[in-house]
């Protein structure tokens, strides 16, 4: 079983930066693939970014954050992370982590079975 654990997000200014942690526990064959999503009060949960943990570090975004938001990995440490740039009001949202063995950089939730308990982001005007 994997278990993801986020951390990192708060409160910040338009155009402010923060970086998202989630570090993960479990066989390397579960968490093949990770991604980050988010979801705001009311509103689907939608795909950030996603990339694969044991091959070239490709990477794929939403159209709404790219070149403003970098997901990386630290496969010593288990963790992914979510550099987000230039933040705006609209990113305001919970963030969650999600691993799976097969979503090959998918970015609907569908595509993913575990998932973390969320970091709040919350971007003022």
């Amino acid at each position: 079983q994997v278990q993801l654990l986020e951390s990192g997000g708060g409160a910040v200014q338009a155009g402010g930066s923060l970086r998202l942690s989630c570090a993960a526990s479990g066989p390397t064959y579960r968490r093949a693939y990770m991604a980050w999503f988010r979801q705001t009060p009311g509103g689907e949960r939608e795909g950030v970014a996603a990339m694969a943990i044991d091959s070239l570090p490709r990477e794929r975004y939403a159209d709404s954050v790219k070149g403003r938001f970098t997901i990386s990995r630290d496969n010593d440490k288990k963790t992914l992370y979510l550099q987000m740039n230039n933040l705006k009001p609209d990113d305001t949202a919970m963030y969650y982590c999600a691993a799976s063995t097969s979503a090959r950089w998918s970015l609907l939730r569908g595509d993913y079975y575990d998932w973390g308990q969320g970091t709040q982001v919350t971007v003022s005007s």
